[in-house]
This record gives structure tokens, sequence and C-alpha cells, in this order.
């Protein structure tokens, strides 16, 4: 059980450092404006992503919480599958993308953004929420616990900013419509 810890500790520690390296590249020129003053809402839900980072490396060094089951293999088995499925699907994704991302909480079309259709974006639109839905899927299951329920409450609410995003993209990125059309938004072939 404790390497399966280690396991899932190391890939949010690997996740959360591929994000932060990528998002301090050095971008294009111009592209980096003078920091402002962030309004409350995005401090806000910074502050949310912090707090629920946090929850989830410490629920890995924990004994288990809501267990869902005396008899957790199984359960563990299919959560590892996912959670390492979801990590590498992110983690490819963000590399994919480039210099194309910003932030949920700052979303934003930049001046030198372009559609990414190649690699994983050839089959969906929104593979880092999808491999990031998954992870956490996966991550609950591993431990054992009735708070993937929460996750699954969660998904909807993610799914519905990468439909939000999608609208603003589609208004202010040319060649986004089309590529809606030729590509699904969240499951490769189906969805």
């Amino acid at each position: 059980m404790i390497f399966l810890r280690l396991y899932l500790l190391a890939g949010l520690i690997a996740h959360k450092a591929v994000w932060e390296i990528l998002k301090r590249r050095k971008a294009p020129a111009g592209e980096r404006p003078a920091p402002k003053p962030q309004p409350l809402s995005v401090k806000l839900v910074k502050a949310v992503k912090v707090a629920i980072l946090l929850g989830i490396v410490a629920q890995t060094m924990l004994p288990e919480i809501l267990p869902i089951s005396a008899e957790p293999f199984g359960l563990r088995v299919v959560g590892v599958v996912l959670y390492t499925a979801g990590l590498l699907i992110a983690v490819i994704a963000r590399f994919q993308l480039d210099n194309n991302w910003s932030d949920i909480e700052t979303a934003q079309v930049l001046s030198h953004q372009q559609v990414v259709s190649n690699g994983i974006y050839g089959y969906v639109r929104h593979p880092i929420y999808v491999g990031d839905i998954l992870l956490l899927l996966g991550l609950e299951l591993s431990l054992n616990s009735w708070l993937v329920v929460g996750v699954a409450l969660m998904t909807p609410v993610i799914l519905l900013q990468a439909t939000r995003e999608e609208k603003k993209l589609v208004e202010t990125l040319p060649g986004y419509d089309v590529y809606c059309q030729q590509t699904k938004r969240f499951i490769p072939f189906v969805v």
C-alpha cells in the first residue's frame, strides 16, 4: 500500500511540476503583460484549486478515508489504470498544447493562439479535462475512497467549463469552428 501511495503522490507532483514549468516558459513577445490586480473571483478559484490539491496530497498520505470496500484489490487495480491513463493523457495534451494554454480561472484566447489539432487533439478537443477527471477518479478508487462520488459530482461542472471555453474559442479563434466539426469533445469517436 505504501508503494501505491508513493506512486499516486509522485504522479500528482509530476503533474503539478509540468504545469508550473510550462506555465513559466517564455511566452511570445508581448504576451506577458505586467501583472495586474486579480479580481476576487480569480483569487477564489485559485484558492479552491490550491485547497483541493493540498487535500488530495494529504489524502494520499493518510489512512483510508471513507473506505468503499473491505477488500479493495479490484478497485485499486481499476483506479491505478484510470489514474495512469488520466495522468498520461493530461500531461501529453499539455505538452501538445504548448503556448496555446491558459489557466482555467483566466480562460482567455491569447493573441498568438492557434488551433491545435495534432496528437491527442486530433481525437478530442479537451483531453486535459478528460485526463484530469480520469486521474481524480482513479486516485479515489485507488485509495478505496467514497470521495470518488465527489469527483463524479464535480465532473459536470468541469465539462460545462469546457463547453464555455469552446464557445469563446469558436467566436474568437479562426478555424476553431471547423476543428469542432472534425473532432469529438471528450471521448474519441463518441462524444
